[in-house]
């Protein structure tokens, strides 16, 4: 496997994703802002997507793609058993969860927007959307089972194009949003539902290659199922501590007025760095990973765990620069157009700030995770991840009063470093991963790299500061030229002082 390649081309399918969710983002500021409209439906949309994110992202991975590759060596046979008997039990779970949850909806909208009480209409209306949202969660969650087997194949281009669908249906849906006025949101919340349909199908025709699916009531719960749900249940919870952090802000955010929404844009931004940086890497890693443990490979084991590492903060630490230095214009450039004034980008601005802070740990969380993975031990990292939701939840519920929303990224931040820096000290303990001397000369090269960019960056966009203002139309344009002119900028130097070598791109891992 190539590893640069490999990720390259799950993160490019994953970049055009977040782009045409960028897009999709852009036209629900224009139309829906940050008013009650807007925080209503992303609440309905958070959940299902957090779910989603919480099960696809790596996390079902996690536990599927070690157990499915071990059943693998030994057989198709024994692989294809041990998927079927997966793939009926998630049918079954996940069909109660969505049934339960619809029915006691009210109750569990509350507990996700607990400020929204103060405000029936706006209760009402995320209950409503809520309803037509949840059930994304049911194909979506098959539809990334389908993604594990894919991935466990190294086929990583199928599964990283899927959520392309989600955001193409959402864009159709708003090109029709000045003739549907405050129905947009209902019409947004079924083309939810609908892209999981068809997601589910569109995996569904390439996973036939490798595994047909077949839907029985004779499931066989053996040792080897039971010790799968043992670690998925901690996977889902340790690789998606990110989301769930998210999750536990939205939560806290909903008692201030447009506050869900300021979180959502910032968290828009950062996540396509997250999403390349952290995710991208940590999925394409764990099937070859897995492979090298169970074979007792030590040399490649450390070299492939090294070079993911290196280039998690070859891409997190110029981004993170980066959005520390153009917060501001950057949410300005993106979503500055229509409804959303100039008071909700200087807010998502610094949501942003705080959270960029924290971009480089988001990523080593997934990275490092993915060697515990790996091991098949999900335990460590589901307990670090627990501490670390308890020490956000503190941070953000003692400081929200005096501080307000802004605290959420502050907090989030900070247990997300204390989780990366718990991590690490845990796989060294377990002797799970060594330095590299390599690794140690291209970090510090990165560092170099990254800071040189930051200040011609900085210097880039202070130049073009009048053309980059909240008034300005064509905005957007000059910062897509000032991000692309420091991307380059960042390679070349990195290529010159060697933190990175382009014969690294044909490396074999």
């Amino acid at each position: 496997m190539n590893l640069i390649k490999s990720t390259g081309t799950f993160s490019f399918f994953t970049i055009i994703s977040r782009l045409l969710g960028y897009f999709r983002d852009i036209l629900i500021a224009i139309f829906l802002g940050t008013g009650p409209l807007a925080d209503a439906f992303f609440v309905a949309f958070r959940i299902p997507n957090t779910f989603r994110r919480l099960f696809s992202e790596g996390t079902f991975n996690a536990a599927f793609v070690p157990s499915y590759a071990s059943e693998l060596s030994q057989g198709k046979d024994r692989s294809e058993k041990f998927a079927t008997n997966i793939f009926n039990l998630l049918i079954i779970i996940l069909l109660f969860i969505v049934l339960i949850v619809e029915i006691f909806m009210p109750i569990f909208v509350f507990l996700i927007a607990p400020g929204f009480d103060a405000d029936n209409s706006k209760m009402d209306l995320a209950i409503n959307l809520t309803r037509i949202t949840f059930p994304f969660l049911f194909f979506i969650s098959l539809a990334s089972f389908f993604s594990a087997i894919l991935n466990s194949h190294n086929r990583f281009a199928i599964a990283s194009s899927a959520p392309i669908i989600l955001n193409v249906m959402l864009i159709g849906v708003l090109f029709y949003g000045n003739f549907l006025d405050d129905q947009l949101v209902h019409f947004l919340s079924y083309a939810v539902t609908l892209s999981g349909i068809v997601q589910f199908i569109f995996l569904y025709i390439f996973v036939k290659k490798f595994y047909l699916p077949k839907f029985t009531f004779n499931i066989k719960i053996d040792e080897k199922i039971k010790n799968f749900f043992k670690k998925l249940l901690p996977s889902i919870f340790s690789s998606g501590v990110t989301q769930i952090n998210i999750l536990v802000g939205t939560i806290i955010a909903s008692f201030q007025t447009s506050a869900v929404s300021y979180l959502y844009y910032a968290d828009r931004i950062y996540q396509i760095n997250l999403a390349i940086a952290g995710i991208a890497i940590g999925t394409v890693v764990l099937p070859q990973l897995s492979k090298y443990i169970q074979n007792e490979q030590k040399d490649k084991i450390e070299f492939i765990q090294n070079k993911a590492l290196e280039l998690s903060l070859f891409l997190s630490i110029p981004a993170s620069i980066a959005l520390l230095v153009a917060s501001e214009e950057i949410v300005s450039a993106l979503f500055g157009y229509g409804s959303f004034d100039e008071n909700g980008v200087k807010n998502s601005a610094k949501a942003l700030f705080y959270f960029s802070l924290g971009l480089p740990a988001f990523s080593l969380i997934k990275v490092f995770s993915s060697f515990f993975f790996a091991n098949q031990d999900t335990k460590i990292p589901f307990y670090i991840s627990l501490v670390s939701v308890l020490l956000n939840i503190l941070i953000s519920v003692f400081y929200f009063r005096s501080i307000g929303f802004i605290i959420i990224p502050i907090a989030t931040t900070i247990s997300s470093w204390f989780n990366s820096i718990l991590l690490f000290i845990f796989l060294k303990k377990k002797d799970l991963f060594n330095f590299n001397l390599l690794f140690i000369q291209r970090s510090i090269r990165i560092i170099i790299s990254s800071l040189i960019m930051g200040l011609i960056f900085n210097y880039l966009i202070n130049l073009f500061n009048e053309y980059l203002r909240y008034d300005q139309n064509f905005k957007s344009i000059y910062l897509i030229g000032i991000v692309l002119l420091g991307l380059i900028i960042y390679v070349l130097i990195a290529i010159v002082i060697k933190a990175f070598k382009i014969s690294d791109i044909k490396l074999k891992y």
